[in-house]
């Protein structure tokens, strides 16, 4: 690819999709593999990573940096520098109101919406900004925009995880017009798998200019 900053599609880039195993991952694997990228499938589970359509598949505790960093040196070892991180890992915790908003459910929240997502862009962002299109991508949650109390916790991760990839896209444009960190928001992921697909491919669809920060909302038809 010869490309600056993307706009010929996704086939022969290097994707890492952390996060991999659940339905979403699995559909976004699916779609990018079928367009022609090479997808690195990371998740907590062997046995679930099994089921990812994937040309290879680790295992890594994503909320440990030093493991991480492991998983970043055997990529580059054995497939080299990726075009692509689509960061996956999260979970729901809440309710009860803003008594409800326990610690045990922050401490969840922060380490699998966040952390992990610190984790793995502090490890391969490198990567992305030598590419001649990188692309970082999370799912983010319409409670950003509308908070509630029983979703304090909720809210305040993922308006946390919007920040630090604003941040990195800030960072992109600074270096240059060949890489994009973009957001993908939903009210829910049930039902709306096979548009955040098709959504992901797209993402070299265009120059890295076009979308990069940018805050998508995803909707069912």
């Amino acid at each position: 690819m010869t490309d600056a900053g993307g706009g010929a599609g996704v086939a022969g880039r290097l994707v890492l999709l952390a996060g991999a195993s659940s339905t979403a991952g699995r559909a976004v694997a699916s779609a990018l593999t079928d367009a022609g990228a090479r997808v690195i499938a990371v998740g907590s589970s062997a046995e679930r990573l099994e089921k990812v359509a994937s040309a290879a598949r680790y295992e890594c505790d994503l909320a440990d940096l030093a493991a991480v960093q492991g998983l970043a040196d055997r990529v580059h070892a054995e497939h080299g520098p990726v075009d692509g991180l689509i960061h996956l890992v999260g979970g729901w915790r809440g309710g009860g109101g803003l008594a409800g908003q326990t610690d045990e459910d922050w401490d969840f929240l922060h380490t699998h919406v966040l952390t992990t997502l610190r984790n793995t862009t502090r490890a391969f962002t490198s990567d992305l900004l030598a590419s001649p299109a990188g692309r970082l991508a999370i799912v983010s949650s319409v409670s950003v925009d509308k908070p509630t109390p029983g979703g304090a916790n909720y809210a305040a991760a993922k308006a946390a995880a919007e920040t630090w990839v604003r941040a990195i896209g800030q960072g992109f444009a600074k270096a240059g017009d060949a890489a994009a960190a973009a957001i993908f928001v939903v009210r829910s992921l049930d039902g709306l798998e096979t548009e955040l697909a098709t959504r992901v491919v797209g993402l070299w669809a265009e120059p890295a200019a076009s979308v990069n920060n940018t805050r998508v909302t995803l909707a069912a038809p």
